[in-house]
């Protein structure tokens, strides 16, 4: 297992609405994030920047990099790309994070 952290930026008063679709997150995007080896993903809100900070494990090998083609990845991007910074084809803008700490 490798754990993966980064930050992304969620467009100011978009809090509910993030939070509101991520406890309604699809059953079939749940189902393409385990079968790519994604393991105790979690996100986090900087309420002082809109800031947000993923975690997660995932699986070695794992099949992230496959999510982007999948058709109910791109879906769930443009349902949240309004909620977002986004990159052109809009995926979420994402800056990874490096560890400068861990206590076991």
């Amino acid at each position: 297992m490798e754990k993966i952290a980064f930050r992304m930026q969620l467009k100011t008063g978009c809090l509910a609405d993030y939070r509101r679709r991520h406890d309604e997150i699809w059953p079939e995007l749940v189902e393409a994030l385990k079968a790519a080896g994604i393991r105790d993903y979690s996100i986090h809100h900087d309420a002082a920047t809109d800031a947000l900070f993923a975690v997660l494990w995932r699986d070695d090998p794992h099949g992230m990099d496959d999510l982007p083609s999948l058709p109910v990845m791109r879906r769930w991007w443009d349902w949240m790309a309004p909620l977002m910074e986004t990159e052109a084809d809009g995926a979420p803008v994402v800056w990874p994070l490096e560890t400068v700490f861990h206590l076991d």
